[in-house]
């Protein structure tokens, strides 16, 4: 969690672009940590709970300098985790049907929403701030140095489908999956992952972000290359090994008189030069041999060995 800490700190401290862009932000994080009450006609409380101080100075922060609402901060710490977390709380006061409205929480006819209002992302620097506001709400990336994973949780599938279209839109893909009673907006790929930080204004964890790959990729060239050059050592002794074991039996059958002398001196030079390659071993003689005809000797050599 430590990266998506970062991020999450990151965002919550990114200057609006435009006017509405605290409002998009906003939207998004009441939609997602956001539960609204209903104690009687047209009177609603809002509360928006979340684990960190920087999200929770935020929504506060937020529903006071757009709306004017009173709110109460509540920190609360749970018995089992013994970790804080934030409870901000809008009663019901005359500006509050407003805002829900205002936000996109209710429709136009009193219901509930299920949709993101078009209205709240028509500037693409709103687009960005609405997307800020749904990965502060429950939003999650895997450490870098790992597997690349991202993803932001909704109740609702309708907000999760068009808070995907908002990815696409803009160049990411992302996907929408069911995970148990969640809706999860995901991002598999490192590219598109840097795309989001970029896009929402996180650019000190984009820069983290592509140093990370760009040392992970580093690390795993370096490693194949490593694992290659092994491999190729341990075939280049095994083969010596076969070809040794082939001279020795045809010595201790006393056969060596009926090889070429071609063939003698292939052995010899492989005796005296056991680490050298055929190519090496072809530029050796007078006239040099391609490495293929080195080889096609060789095994004429083993070939005769095996025959015995």
């Amino acid at each position: 969690m430590a990266f998506t800490t970062d991020v999450k700190d990151e965002l919550s401290h990114v200057r609006p672009t435009c006017s509405h862009c605290q409002r998009a932000t906003l939207a998004a994080l009441v939609r997602i940590d956001g539960t609204l009450y209903l104690s009687g006609s047209g009177k609603y409380r809002l509360e928006v709970v979340t684990d960190s101080v920087s999200i929770a100075r935020l929504t506060k922060q937020l529903l006071n300098d757009i709306y004017n609402l009173h709110t109460n901060l509540t920190i609360r710490r749970s018995v089992l985790h013994q970790t804080p977390n934030y409870l901000i709380e809008a009663p019901n006061q005359p500006n509050l049907e407003f805002s829900l409205r205002d936000m996109g929480v209710l429709s136009d006819t009193g219901g509930l929403e299920m949709h993101l209002r078009p209205a709240i992302i028509e500037k693409e620097c709103c687009s960005a701030a609405y997307l800020r506001g749904a990965f502060l709400g429950s939003g999650f990336i895997a450490n870098p140095k790992g597997n690349y994973h991202f993803e932001i949780s909704f109740a609702a599938e309708p907000i999760a489908e068009d808070v995907a279209r908002i990815f696409v839109e803009k160049g990411i893909p992302a996907r929408v999956s069911k995970r148990r009673n969640t809706y999860i907006v995901y991002l598999k790929s490192g590219d598109s992952i840097a795309d989001f930080l970029a896009f929402t204004g996180a650019h000190t964890s984009a820069l983290h972000f592509e140093d990370t790959r760009l040392y992970k990729s580093i690390r795993n060239d370096t490693n194949r290359a490593t694992n290659a050059e092994i491999a190729n050592q341990k075939k280049t002794v095994n083969a010596f090994l076969e070809f040794q074991e082939a001279v020795e039996k045809i010595r201790q059958a006393e056969a060596m008189g009926k090889l070429s002398p071609a063939l003698r001196e292939i052995i010899r030079l492989r005796m005296t030069h056991p680490d050298a390659s055929l190519k090496a071993l072809g530029e050796m003689l007078e006239p040099s041999l391609t490495k293929s005809a080195i080889a096609h000797r060789v095994q004429r050599i083993l070939d005769f060995a095996n025959d015995l």
